[in-house]
């Protein structure tokens, strides 16, 4: 989880993601964010984000962010 952390808050600095439940919703992490976001994940975390997993639930939250993650290193196994 502290990887994801740091990659989230080396995207958006100003957003306390320990808190924050509603990144998509509200705005805070706009399409090029998320984008970006789930480059950075796959060459950390060495995992594909299939396409169809790209919904706002699975990015609303860091807690959202790293079940993904958790589902997508499991099913790699």
């Amino acid at each position: 989880m502290n990887e994801l952390m740091e990659i989230l808050t080396s995207l958006k600095p100003e957003i306390d993601f320990e808190t924050e439940k509603e990144l998509i919703d509200d705005g805070l992490l706009e399409s090029f964010d998320v984008i970006t976001l789930i480059a950075e994940i796959e060459d950390q975390f060495g995992i594909e984000v299939p396409a169809e997993e790209i919904v706002p639930e699975n990015f609303n939250s860091a807690e959202g962010i790293w079940k993904l993650l958790e589902q997508m290193k499991g099913e790699e196994v």
